[in-house]
């Protein structure tokens, strides 16, 4: 994707081909008011929304695709390899604050991908949640992303005292850093999904290099119970998960989901602990890494990956959020070894 952010304010909806006035005005009620919306949309929420076929939304939405390739906001449909890989190298990453988790990451949080965090509860999820929102607004050069933060909270554990602590520590002014992140509290799953359905406009808005929900699966966790909501439960996480990655990758910014966990009693050898949410969440992730406690320290372990070494490093929680240890170890950590 390249930055040719003049290209996308003068594109319209109305420049799609076979978009009339009436079709426009339709999309803009549902919130729709941009291409780049239209572009990440789901078919079925829009047919629903302008009254026509699945078909019919489709087609409109590789239309606006289409309208961007040719614009120069989006890469053309096939590439070769060799050109993949140099953008690859140049895409953006953003320090987690742990040189060593960085390391494990392969250099930071990258854009274009989901980065899911899960692990019980005081593992860290949201502690890197918050280090993440300092470290963000970082210039590149620092190892940010020169962006604003959107974070989503689901169940209730953002603290701005926190955020204040970290900026500090780490040298930054805790006022600006604060004022660039856009926090929104989300009530239930119909909230949760309304939010990541507008989320082009707060991108726009906010000027938005990262998105964290924190977490993704509470809320939806919470309001389907029992067996007889699964199916309907995990349809809905489906949609809310590969809507996400069409963001991520139609406005190149980074996504960060944390996950809660449970237990498989059935378990008899290795870890119980098994994350949320099932497959769904697990296929739409680009990057899971478990984290666990580990005395007074945090283990961080690739579970998931298109090309990370499946390995874990440890890492600490201080003032400066997250943080390296004393002595961050250079090879698989003992504690790890011996499970």
């Amino acid at each position: 994707m390249t930055e040719t952010s003049r290209n996308v304010v003068e594109l319209e909806i109305e420049d799609i081909e076979g978009i009339g006035p009436t079709t426009a005005r339709k999309m803009r009620e549902a919130g729709i008011s941009s291409v780049m919306e239209l572009a990440t949309a789901v078919a079925d929420e829009l047919a629903t929304d302008l009254g026509g076929s699945k078909e019919t939304a489709s087609n409109f939405i590789m239309a606006a695709q289409k309208l961007l390739r040719e614009s120069g906001v989006l890469d053309n449909e096939f590439t070769t390899a060799d050109v993949e890989l140099e953008k690859r190298k140049s895409l953006l990453r953003c320090s987690t604050g742990a040189r060593a988790l960085d390391e494990l990451l392969l250099g930071g949080i990258e854009t274009q991908a989901i980065t899911e965090f899960y692990g019980e509860f005081g593992s860290g999820k949201s502690q890197i949640c918050h280090t993440l929102c300092v470290t963000a607004q970082q210039p590149p050069s620092d190892g940010g992303l020169g962006g604003g933060v959107i974070l989503i909270d689901t169940e209730g554990t953002f603290r701005p005292e926190r955020v204040d602590q970290i900026a500090r520590a780490r040298g930054l002014d805790a006022g600006e850093v604060l004022k660039r992140i856009a926090i929104c509290k989300a009530y239930n799953s119909s909230h949760l999904e309304l939010i990541v359905k507008s989320m082009g406009k707060y991108i726009d808005d906010f000027k938005a290099k990262m998105i964290i929900i924190d977490s993704i699966i509470s809320l939806h966790r919470a309001e389907f119970a029992g067996r007889g909501t699964l199916a309907d439960r995990q349809q809905r996480l489906n949609g809310l998960m590969h809507k996400l990655v069409r963001i991520a990758e139609i406005y190149n910014v980074a996504v960060i989901v944390t996950n809660q966990v449970q237990s498989t009693p059935d378990t008899f050898f290795g870890d119980p602990t098994k994350p949320a949410g099932g497959n769904v969440i697990g296929h739409a992730s680009t990057y899971r890494i478990y984290l666990r406690k580990a005395g007074n320290d945090r283990v961080a372990k690739i579970i998931d990956s298109p090309y990370h070494p499946y390995s874990d490093v440890r890492f600490t929680v201080n003032e400066k959020g997250i943080d390296d240890t004393d002595e961050t170890p250079k090879k698989k950590s003992k504690d790890a070894a011996e499970e």
